[in-house]
């Protein structure tokens, strides 16, 4: 029994849609080919059964050779039987195929969204991402499915024109012309199909965008009186999608209806020369009932080889689709020849002249938000900046050791679905984080309240994005989370912002403690939490114009007393 998904999904050829399906094919060349093979099988010996049926018919009707009749009516039922046989196996295949790929794609896009990191909500829209998980990764997946039966249909074809032109030339050559002819056909409505699901596609990706935008903003939007606003955009947004949707069905249903109606008239067209030649003597009974199945037989793998063209535009749409996230390269690269950072020590940003004192809890206080947290993304290395860590440039190191070292956590992280235990300690095995180290993060973050509230505590499941939890206790979470992490030096941005003053005043008290003789650094203006500090970093224009206690900087420090009051205010 095959395990999926595959521990390593491998490093995908991102130069074209095509190259991209060319190299999932090859990821998984086994099954695709045993697909083929099952494929051919499976089809073949229904283009056989016709032919045997017409010597079963002439053996025991037109020669009463019962023996024949006998030895085709034996190898009717062992053909019955080996195409049930290559059937389950070409469908198993197929299957594999579908799913595997559709996994291998996930898992790219989800592992390369990791390495971009903060590059990709920059560079592309929410609704793009989560439109590639919803349907391009099982369109791509189809278009490898597909293979399966698509192989089949050509070698069908080509063994039951052989047949007929053995039994009759002209017979054989209305086959031979007139399956071009068709697929001819059906071709020319991929082009349009696959301009109007390219559009189809992009509009659906924003809608998905602003939907997301909106639910995330749900709150803030009620608060300003902006819902009915944006209700009405993401409205007519939806109509524009619909009329998309429906004129790229109309070409769609066109297909459909061309892939009966041109297999009929061929259909037709067979029976009524097969008959005329039977009644003149140029064929036998036999035949006729054999050309007559072999024309019903076509339906298939004709159809087959249309839905080989609507699936594989739509899997290289898709592959395209994808290939935007997967071609995208992050802003912060790796340096070829990384340097290993020291465990710990002082960290200095040049810019700002901020230097974090080690093992110090410090907060920084800043005239405008935005500078504190361009100085926190320089720390943990999310833009470049002239950052060391004890004289060692952060630019120097590969980004996981800068990981493995700085972590920031912000207001934009989210809360993932799953067990709470996991959410919160995510550096143990699942099930199997300590308690007590869970439970001391949620003390020290005041977020006891919120574990008594749920029915089976750590071990409850959280929604995606935690949106059972309100703000305040989302951030408080987070706050669990990042203290569980326990990095050498902590970077938190506003942690208390959605908090009243009594929880703040309580996180402000066992702060320090918990992360005694490891660096911390807090981005905010809080007085309680400046009050707190070991040391306040006071920043004007993005530059450090003062430093010391908060007490000190209140009296001696008029633009910072501005700026703390303010706060308050």
């Amino acid at each position: 029994m095959r395990s999926l998904p595959v521990g390593d999904p491998g490093t995908p050829d991102s130069r074209s849609a095509a190259r991209y399906l060319w190299w999932l094919a090859k990821q998984q060349w086994r099954t695709v080919v045993f697909g083929m093979m099952f494929g051919i099988a499976w089809m073949v010996t229904g283009a056989l059964i016709p032919m045997v049926i017409g010597r079963a018919i002439d053996a025991g009707i037109t020669s009463r050779d019962t023996a024949a009749l006998a030895r085709w009516a034996g190898a009717f039922v062992l053909l019955g039987l080996v195409q049930a046989a290559a059937g389950i196996m070409r469908h198993r295949n197929a299957v594999f195929n579908w799913m595997a790929s559709s996994f291998r794609t996930v898992q790219l896009t989800v592992a390369h969204a990791g390495k971009l990191g903060a590059t990709l909500p920059k560079r592309l829209a929410t609704g793009e991402v989560v439109a590639i998980g919803a349907a391009d990764t099982s369109h791509i997946g189809h278009a490898l499915d597909i293979t399966a039966r698509g192989s089949a249909a050509v070698v069908s074809l080509v063994v039951v024109t052989v047949i007929l032109l053995t039994s009759s030339v002209k017979l054989g050559l209305v086959v031979l012309i007139g399956v071009p002819v068709q697929m001819a056909v059906v071709s020319l409505l991929i082009k349009p199909i696959h301009r109007r699901q390219q559009a189809y596609r992009d509009q659906q990706g924003a809608l998905t965008g602003r939907a997301t935008d909106i639910v995330a903003g749900l709150r803030v939007l009620r608060g300003i009186g902006g819902e009915q606003v944006f209700s009405a955009r993401y409205r007519e947004q939806s109509q524009q999608l619909r009329a998309a949707g429906v004129r790229a069905g109309k070409v769609d249903s066109l297909l459909e209806a061309v892939q009966v109606l041109m297999p009929g008239l061929f259909l037709a067209l067979v029976t009524w020369l097969g008959a005329r030649y039977a009644a003149t003597g140029e064929i036998t009974p036999g035949e006729l009932v054999g050309f007559y199945g072999y024309a019903a037989f076509l339906v298939v793998p004709m159809r087959t080889l249309a839905e080989v063209l609507d699936k594989m535009t739509r899997g290289h749409v898709s592959a395209g689709r994808v290939l935007k996230v997967l071609q995208l390269a992050p802003e912060i690269a790796d340096p070829a020849q990384p340097v290993v950072l020291p465990e710990a020590g002082v960290l200095t940003d040049v810019r700002s002249g901020l230097s974090l004192r080690p093992g110090a809890l410090t907060v920084l206080a800043a005239d405008r938000p935005e500078d504190a947290i361009e100085i926190a993304d320089r720390l943990g290395r999310y833009t470049e900046g002239e950052v060391t860590l004890v004289g060692v440039p952060l630019a120097a190191a590969t980004r996981a050791d800068v990981r493995a070292r700085i972590m920031v956590a912000d207001n934009n992280a989210r809360l993932f679905s799953g067990v709470l235990r996991d959410e919160l300690d995510h550096r143990a095995e699942p099930g199997a984080a300590d308690d007590a180290r869970v439970a001391a993060a949620l003390h020290t973050a005041s977020a006891e309240d919120i574990l008594e509230a749920l029915p089976e505590g750590l071990d409850s499941v959280v929604a995606e994005r935690g949106r059972e939890f309100s703000g305040g206790q989302q951030q408080r979470l987070r706050l669990a989370r990042a203290l569980l992490s326990d990095p050498p030096i902590l970077i938190l941005v506003e942690p208390t912002s959605a908090v009243d003053a009594h929880t703040e005043a309580r996180i402000a008290q066992r702060l320090g403690a918990h992360r005694a003789g490891r660096t911390t650094l807090l981005a905010s203006t809080s007085p309680l939490l400046l009050d707190r500090a070991d040391h306040v970093v006071f920043v004007e224009d993005g530059k450090v114009t003062a430093e010391g206690a908060h007490r000190e900087l209140l009296a001696n420090e008029p633009r910072y007393r501005a700026v703390v009051t303010r706060s308050v205010d």
